[in-house]
């Protein structure tokens, strides 16, 4: 290629450059007074989800042990709030029901029970059988095992009524709350298994 030509300083293609990757430095600590460094995030609490603090290590550590998120909240809404947390505090219905009209679904209504089932090519009518009909149910146990399983979580008997069976859980909760344990986690699993028992009662409406 010629050197001289106009052309020659459109198509010549440069050295390449390599980029240095400037790493950021951290935030300072949103501590009063502090100084140092914060790289270490901490949640600002409820109504500020998404929201962080930027601390240094030891103000960081000194804020989760006397963070509590349900600072301020009633014990009603505490449990309102863990009772809503199973389902990812999304809307629920009744088996059955249709959540825009709310109502009844034709297949679970009270009508249906005494239905037999639809034979619309008279297969059981043209070879002289009569459709069968539903046998009666036999008589269901006073409780479910998951409803006995739930009562044994509480260490509770099964005559427990529902006074009992709140009072027993809000201090079961309390109990294993990490907030009660200074932050301790490692009782989170046996404080989920007492919610989700006192919900299994309350949904049975024992509670």
């Amino acid at each position: 290629m010629n050197p001289t030509s106009k052309i020659y300083d459109k198509i010549r293609i440069g050295p390449r450059k390599r980029r240095l990757a400037v790493e950021a430095e951290p935030p300072r600590c949103d501590h009063t007074d502090c100084k140092l460094p914060g790289p270490h995030r901490a949640p600002k609490g409820r109504d500020a989800e998404g929201k962080f603090w930027n601390f240094c290590i030891d103000h960081v550590r000194e804020y989760n042990q006397s963070y509590n998120y349900f600072s301020g909240m009633t014990d009603n809404a505490i449990l309102s709030y863990q009772k809503d947390a199973l389902i990812g505090h999304r809307p629920t219905w009744k088996l059955g029901e249709n959540a825009a009209s709310g109502k009844r679904s034709p297949r679970t209504s009270e009508a249906s029970k005494d239905e037999t089932y639809v034979d619309p090519f008279d297969l059981f009518t043209a070879s002289g059988q009569k459709r069968p009909r539903r046998q009666a149910e036999a008589p269901k146990p006073k409780f479910g095992p998951v409803t006995l399983k739930a009562f044994e979580t509480l260490s509770l008997e099964t005559f427990a009524d529902s006074v009992t069976i709140r009072l027993r859980y809000k201090e079961l909760v309390k109990q294993f709350h990490p907030d009660a344990n200074g932050g301790d986690r490692s009782l989170e699993d046996r404080l989920r298994e007492i919610i989700n028992a006192y919900n299994t009662l309350k949904a049975a409406g024992l509670a």
